[in-house]
């Protein structure tokens, strides 16, 4: 079964037919060629499919497409602004916290919303937040300094 749904991508409004059935990380990568969104575990479990709806990180790969009606949606694409690097993603390059890259999409989108809050957050906090994502290179420690470095700036 087919609905049309209407959003906004990076600022960009989309207007599309959708199968019910179809995650929203189908729709962005397959279907609109948001490459940035990454698939992993399929099960909302590693974060790489991390986008932002409406300021809030979500794993796009258990959220429906059709739940995307009316949103607004920010994936790592839309984080740059005129070619210049957001303080989180320069965070990142500083502290050396990027690897393979395959997960920093996700954690770019979350620290973006933890900076964005525009709240004060421990160490702890800082990891309880990033907890939903999942990295095989790092080791975290320069991932969890990135965002730090992003909250103080």
């Amino acid at each position: 079964m087919l609905k049309k749904i209407s959003f906004v991508v990076n600022g960009k409004q989309e207007t599309l037919e959708v199968d019910v059935r179809e995650s929203l990380l189908e729709v962005l990568r397959n279907r609109l060629g948001y490459t940035g969104v990454k698939k992993g575990c399929g099960v909302g479990e590693c974060g790489a499919c991390t986008v932002l709806i409406d300021g809030i990180p979500i794993d796009s790969c258990i959220y429906l497409a059709v739940w995307a009606q009316g949103k607004n949606i920010v994936t790592i694409e839309g984080i740059a602004k005129n070619g210049e690097l957001s303080k989180v993603q320069k965070a990142f390059i500083e502290e050396g916290a990027i690897q393979c890259g395959f997960c920093t999409p996700g954690y770019i989108l979350t620290a973006t919303a933890l900076v964005e809050s525009g709240k004060k957050y421990t160490r702890e906090e800082i990891k309880r937040e990033l907890s939903g994502h999942l990295c095989r290179c790092t080791g975290y420690q320069n991932i969890i300094k990135a965002v730090e470095k992003a909250l103080a700036d």
